[in-house]
C-alpha cells in the first residue's frame, strides 16, 4: 500500500488526506492544532465559490468541477456546505475582468447573464449603482460554509481511515545530493534526485515532529501560512493579513454573493445570520500567523463602511455583527505552489484569496500527481513569480 504523510489540516490538506485514503493510500494527517483552527485561513465562516477568473479557463472548469464536487460532499453527510446563492459582478468598465470572464464562461458553457445595473438593484432592499457599466450574473455560483466544511471534510477523512497526528512538524532529511539545476528560457525551480539525512545515510521523504521522524513514500506540505517560514526562499510566497467585517442586517438581506473587482470590495448577504459580509481584497500588511494580532484594523471598518455608503447605503449605519482576521500565503502572480522540492516531498501553497473553493477538485489532481498519472501544470513551479493578481477580487491587473 503506497504511503503519504499530509502537514497541514486545512481545507487543501484535509481535502487531500480525505481523497488519497478513498483512493487506497495509507495517509498520516499532521497538524498542530484542529481542523478549523482560527490560525487557518480555512477558518473564515464563508468563502465565495465562483468561476469566473477573467481570461483564465483553467480554473475555471476546475471550479466548475469543485462545485459538483462540494455539492456531492453536502448531500453524503446531510448537510448544505455550500449554498448556491449566485454571484454578481459589478462592472466598472465596458471591457474589464468581468468581460474577459463572460467570454471564458460563454466559451465553456458556463450559465450567466449580462444585466443593466438597475435589474442588480431588484434583488437588493437598497442599492447604488450608477457607476456601473453592466452586472455579471453568474447563477450557479454562491458561497461556501469555510470553516464546518473543513471541520467535516477532516471527519470524513479520520472515517476513511486517515490518521491524525497532533504536533508541530518540521522538514526532515533536507540535506540535497545529485542536484539537477534546469537552464533555458523558463527555468521551473531546482529538482533533487535525493538527499542524505543528518546521519549521513540513505534519505527518503520523512517529516520530524519533535524527537520522532515519520516516514512515507510521499510528504505533502499543505502547511498554509506556515510554508514559506519552513521553507524560506524556497517558494515565492509572503503572507498577508486580511481582515473580514460582517454587518447586522435586517430581514430582506440574504441577497446574492457579489463582487465589485475594480473596487477591490466582496462580500455576500445574509448566509445563516452571518450578517452582510463586505471585505477587502486588496493586499494587507506583512503577518504573522503564530504572534499576529487577531483584532481587525481600524482602517478595515472603516473601508468596509464606506463601500457601504457607495452601494447599499441603508447600511451605512449597520453595527459590526463581528469580525475576524485572515491571513493569505500569496505568490505574486496569484498561481499557486504545486511542486515537487525533493524526491517524493511536496510543496502546496499560496492558495490565499481563490483557493478554497477549489480544494475537492484540487485533491483530485493532486492525487493524480501523486499516483505518477500526470504532470502538475508548469505554473504551479518554484520559479520566481511576476505581480499579476487578476485570478484573484483584488482588481489589481486586468488579467
Amino acid at each position: 500500500m503506497k504511503s503519504v504523510i499530509v502537514v497541514g489540516a486545512g481545507i487543501w490538506g484535509t481535502s487531500l488526506a480525505l481523497r488519497l485514503a478513498e483512493s487506497g493510500w495509507r495517509v498520516t494527517l499532521v497538524e498542530q492544532y484542529q481542523p478549523g483552527h482560527l490560525r487557518q485561513a480555512s477558518a473564515g465562516e464563508t468563502r465565495l465559490l465562483r468561476a469566473s477568473h477573467g481570461s483564465d479557463d483553467w480554473y475555471a472548469r476546475m471550479a466548475r468541477r469543485a462545485r459538483e464536487l462540494w455539492r456531492g460532499l453536502g448531500e453524503r453527510v446531510g448537510e448544505e456546505l455550500y449554498a448556491e446563492t449566485g454571484m454578481l459582478w459589478f462592472a466598472r468598465r465596458e471591457q474589464g475582468w468581468e468581460r474577459m470572464s463572460a467570454a471564458v464562461l460563454e466559451r465553456l458553457d458556463i450559465p450567466h447573464e449580462l444585466w443593466d445595473p438597475a435589474r442588480a438593484g431588484t434583488l437588493f432592499p437598497d442599492f447604488r449603482g450608477d457607476d456601473l457599466e453592466f452586472v455579471l450574473w453568474e447563477p450557479q455560483a454562491g458561497v461556501v460554509r469555510a470553516r464546518r466544511a473543513t471541520q467535516v471534510t477532516a471527519r470524513l477523512a479520520r472515517a476513511a481511515g486517515v490518521t491524525v497526528v497532533r504536533g508541530r512538524a518540521e522538514p526532515y532529511g533536507a540535506e540535497p545530493y545529485d542536484v539537477v539545476v534546469p537552464r533555458g528560457p523558463e527555468p521551473y525551480g531546482t529538482a533533487f534526485q535525493g538527499w542524505a539525512e543528518p546521519d549521513g545515510g540513505p534519505g527518503g521523504p520523512a517529516v520530524r515532529i519533535g524527537e520522532e521522524v515519520l516516514r512515507a513514500d510521499r510528504v505533502v506540505w499543505a502547511c498554509g501560512a506556515w510554508l514559506p517560514r519552513l521553507f524560506p526562499g524556497t517558494a515565492d510566497l509572503r503572507v498577508t493579513k486580511q481582515d473580514t467585517v460582517h454587518f447586522a442586517v435586517e430581514p430582506g438581506w440574504d441577497t446574492p454573493a457579489w463582487v465589485d473587482y475594480d473596487g477591490s470590495v466582496y462580500g455576500h448577504g445574509d448566509v445563516d445570520g452571518l450578517g452582510m459580509k463586505v471585505t477587502s481584497d486588496a493586499e494587507g500588511g506583512p503577518y504573522d500567523p503564530e504572534t499576529g494580532e487577531r483584532r481587525i484594523s481600524p482602517s478595515s471598518e472603516e473601508a468596509s463602511r464606506a463601500y457601504l455608503r457607495r452601494r447599499f447605503p441603508g447600511l451605512a449605519g449597520a453595527p459590526v455583527l463581528f469580525s475576524q482576521v485572515c491571513q493569505y500565503t500569496l505568490t505574486p502572480d496569484a498561481e499557486w505552489v504545486l511542486a515537487e522540492w525533493q524526491d517524493g516531498v511536496w510543496l502546496l501553497g499560496g492558495d490565499s484569496g481563490h483557493g478554497f473553493k477549489h480544494a475537492p477538485a484540487l485533491a483530485e489532481y493532486v492525487a493524480e500527481i501523486l499516483d505518477g498519472g500526470r504532470e502538475p501544470e508548469p505554473r504551479f513551479g518554484l520559479h520566481p513569480r511576476t505581480a499579476a493578481r487578476g485570478l484573484r477580487t483584488s482588481g489589481l491587473t486586468d488579467r
